[in-house]
């Protein structure tokens, strides 16, 4: 993922949304594109990889600040 990929619009939201928006739009998107749900395809694989990046970051307090810089 290169450093221009906005997290927030991977995840569906505006920059600033709240923990809460985010966790609940991870999990309805994790679950969507979920390598098990969709065998075989590798755009949802791609954007499931994606997904769990922006997470890792916008879940983590530290990061997120470092991100929103």
């Amino acid at each position: 993922m290169g450093p221009q990929e906005d997290y927030y619009a991977v995840l569906g939201l505006k920059k600033g949304a709240g923990a809460d928006d985010i966790r609940k739009s991870y999990r309805r998107l994790a679950r969507k594109y979920h390598p098990d749900l969709n065998p075989g395809d590798k755009a949802a694989e791609e954007r499931f990889k994606k997904l769990q990046a922006s997470y890792d970051v916008l879940s983590d307090p530290k990061k997120r600040e470092m991100y929103d810089q």
